[in-house]
């Protein structure tokens, strides 16, 4: 493959397995693997040629768990040497778009390690271990299956990467109880970091947070913020002063899939049976799972990872807070499957971010326009809050009526911007439409080309500024999401994609459930142009009739002030998010 459309970062599960029964697992009494038809490596190779047909290449290929290490000796080694492979072929390719290519990764609890290390030694496979920090806790929270001790043999397995070249380190993940023994903590870090092999500069801290067994408790955000505090007092202008200011809580910055605007885009776990999840976080949650590999085609997989990623955020709402932070640009508002665990509205490591990025200025510069960058992260995952944070191009002299006072002066434009007159049935839910210039937040919905959408006109708008209402019409316009410069005045606006136009007797020929509306069923309307929609952006959709939208022009050239507010389509609207298939679920 010489090029490619899409990079994406890829974890493959070979196995649920596992041999160990961490108290606060993420994937609790899953880590039992069934017997699959699949092959270890057969899937991967399988994902990846589809990936790769498909114009996406994963940048980055990771094993996780379950436990890699539970792996057969030569599923292992097949499957780490089929990554090594994939990493020589595609390098070129890799580095001329920015990536570092590196080589096979596991992410693994360390105990089973002694199993494969000849092929770790031998195809240069980087090693990323967890353990518990402080070892008083280890054997309390991370034992075997049936309750023994894991600590010694992991102790004596990192002892059997001395000397081997590759790359090796280790994370711990810190709850409360791991806070209250701190002393013992730290100096378990520099037991690692002077009687192992492992460079403890090289290590990195994760945030427990709730949901992850239940038998822990998550630190505080303020419990978060003394915990850096009193790593920094402790370490910094030390040996691992490079640790502290660098590795240790690298899993908080915009480098990490948190900072993403939509970890949809970009992140992907695959299990061996060809189940498509946002990542471990998300792995066997349903409103994380993005399809199969195997039964899904690739578009329908990226769509859905989108949408639901998406629909996270969107779900969760935004924070004012983070409008006026100035960190906006970096956190994004952080995890969105812990934020939709909890409820809210922000990173659950808020405040320790901001400690970071305090820390060190120079690296993470604080937004002196924050209610910009507000503006355009809620245009993606809060659209319907976006117009809060829209800085106007201009602003109206005092003397200058209001649209809204030229409006309540014209009885004839009252048709033009009421919200009764076009009420809009997608899928079973009504949306009573209102003009896009008077609203107070944006009305976003999905569609797919299997919808069903009715339109409920009023039928006295028919009759409304027109002397012959036979020959007056329904006049539906459908913009999509991306723009196009229009004219000589050089203005970029959405493109249109079709105007349709329905004439009164032919929409009182149909039949309609709700008294005064005319019902005009506009769902194959809609199948005809949904491959000329936009998936990532709104398509607009707008309602008004002929003889209202001649009016509307009519004022335009007679009143400067009401050309001024209303050059913009001013009609009645609501905006669509077209999924070309149906969303994929469990």
């Amino acid at each position: 493959m010489d090029s490619a459309e899409k990079f994406i970062h890829l974890l493959y599960v070979p196995t649920m397995n596992c041999n160990m029964s961490c108290k606060y697992c993420y994937l609790g009494d899953k880590t039992s693997d069934s017997e699959s038809e699949r092959g270890c490596v057969e899937t991967l190779e399988y994902a990846v040629e589809k990936l790769l047909n498909e114009g996406v290449m994963p940048f980055n290929i990771s094993l996780h768990g379950g436990e890699v290490t539970c792996l057969s000796k030569q599923d292992f080694r097949n499957t780490a040497a089929f990554i090594a492979d994939y990493y020589d072929k595609h390098r070129a390719v890799l580095e001329q778009n920015g990536f570092q290519v590196g080589r096979p990764h596991i992410k693994t609890n360390l105990f089973g390690l002694d199993r494969h290390i000849d092929s770790i030694r031998e195809l240069n496979i980087s090693v990323s271990g967890s353990l518990d920090l402080p070892f008083s806790l280890h054997d309390e929270f991370r034992v075997t299956k049936d309750g023994k001790s894991t600590l010694a043999k992991i102790l004596e397995n990192i002892e059997l990467l001395r000397g081997i070249p590759n790359r090796k380190k280790v994370s711990a993940t810190i709850f409360k109880e791991h806070f209250d023994r701190l002393e013992e903590l730290k100096n378990d870090i520099l037991f690692l970091h002077k009687n192992s092999c492992l460079d403890m500069n090289d290590f990195n801290f994760m945030i427990g947070f709730g949901g992850q067994g239940g038998l822990l408790s998550p630190l505080t955000e303020d419990e978060q913020a003394r915990f850096f505090e009193e790593m920094h007092r402790t370490f910094d202008g030390t040996e691992l002063d490079r640790g502290v200011n660098g590795a240790w809580f690298a899993e908080f910055t915009p480098d990490y899939c948190t900072g993403c605007v939509n970890c949809g885009e970009k992140f992907f776990l695959l299990e061996r049976n060809g189940d498509v999840y946002s990542c471990v976080r998300g792995q066997g949650n349903s409103d994380f799972f993005y399809g199969n590999i195997y039964e899904n085609t690739v578009s329908e997989i990226l769509d859905t990872a989108r949408t639901k990623i998406f629909m996270a955020h969107n779900k969760c709402g935004f924070s004012e807070d983070c409008a006026e932070c100035g960190y906006l640009g970096l956190c994004r508002t952080g995890c969105p499957f812990v934020k939709k665990l909890y409820g809210t509205r922000k990173s659950y490591t808020c405040l320790l971010q901001n400690k970071i990025y305090e820390r060190t200025p120079a690296l993470y510069p604080k937004d002196e326009n924050p209610r910009s960058e507000a503006y355009g992260y809620t245009l993606i995952n809060h659209p319907q809050q976006s117009h809060c944070y829209y800085k106007r191009e201009f602003t109206l002299d005092p003397s200058m009526p209001t649209l809204e006072e030229i409006i309540a002066r014209d009885e004839r434009l009252k048709y033009i911007y009421s919200d009764d007159v076009f009420l809009l049935n997608i899928d079973g839910i009504e949306h009573r439409l209102c003009s896009q210039l008077l609203r107070i937040e944006r009305e976003i919905v999905c569609i797919t080309p299997q919808s069903e959408v009715k339109l409920y006109v009023r039928k006295e708008a028919l009759a409304a500024e027109c002397d012959y209402p036979q020959n007056n019409s329904l006049y539906i316009m459908l913009l999509s999401g991306d723009t196009i410069v229009y004219g000589d005045e050089g203005r970029e606006k959405q493109a249109h994609i079709m105007t349709h136009q329905v004439f009164r007797n032919t929409l009182a020929a149909y039949p309609s459930d709700k008294d005064g509306y005319y019902c005009f069923d506009m769902s194959a309307l809609l199948r005809i142009y949904s491959d000329s929609m936009t998936e990532d952006t709104p398509n607009n959709l707008f309602f008004t009739t002929s003889a209202l939208r001649d009016y509307h022009y009519l004022k335009h050239k007679n009143n400067a002030f009401y050309h001024i507010q209303a050059q913009n389509l001013p009609f009645q609207n609501i905006e669509l998010y077209c999924c070309r298939q149906e969303r994929i679920t469990t």
